[in-house]
């Protein structure tokens, strides 16, 4: 029932882009594709294809900076806040230190309507301690953070919504459309979960 997108870290363009996906099922969907990686900026052109029935925007703007995305006009043209939006935070709160992390993810989904989802994912190094820590120690020694949270600590950004099952997982046991047998839990760092705004 969610016809309109909001996806925060956007990314280099893939195929498919979210904007497809959803378009292939309701061509009349709307996505505004947030990152401010220059070159992503460069690549902004090939996610603003859309369906002639739907519409896509992309905004250079800087998640740590909620307001200069929620009040740009491709925000205000493209989402009808009057309706329920799906808000994308994929791949990214591991490069979100704390104690901002919470507060970002609250100021994205306060002007979103009651009925909007977060769909996000959270970096973890509950799987693969020692391994996944010598990654984020890299990414620090390159002046970037990464922070890696534990299950009570993902489960508590989706505090005041209600989750969707199976709740806070890792990603590839959210749903599987695939046979999972010889996927390792060690090799997936990530949680992931997808919860409502009452």
């Amino acid at each position: 029932g969610i016809e309109q997108f909001l996806d925060i870290g956007t990314g280099l363009p893939t195929s498919p882009n979210l904007h497809e996906v959803v378009q292939e099922i309701t061509p009349e969907s709307h996505v505004v594709y947030v990152d401010n990686d220059p070159i992503v900026l460069a690549h902004a052109r090939a996610l603003l294809n859309s369906s002639p029935e739907g519409a896509t925007a992309y905004i250079d703007a800087d998640m740590q900076d909620p307001e200069s995305i929620t009040q740009s006009p491709q925000f205000r043209e493209l989402l009808d806040l009057d309706e329920p939006v799906g808000l994308m935070i994929i791949g990214i709160m591991h490069f979100i230190r704390p104690p901002a992390d919470r507060e970002l993810v609250r100021r994205l989904l306060e002007p979103l309507p009651s009925g909007s989802y977060l769909a996000m994912t959270i970096g973890t190094g509950d799987f693969a301690p020692e391994e996944v820590g010598r990654v984020a120690e890299e990414y620090e020694r390159q002046n970037m953070p990464m922070v890696l949270r534990d299950h009570a600590t993902a489960l508590s950004f989706f505090d005041g919504l209600e989750l969707v099952d199976p709740g806070v997982t890792q990603v590839h046991k959210w749903w599987p459309e695939a046979d999972q047998r010889g996927v390792l839990e060690s090799d997936i760092a990530m949680y992931g979960a997808v919860a409502r705004k009452p």
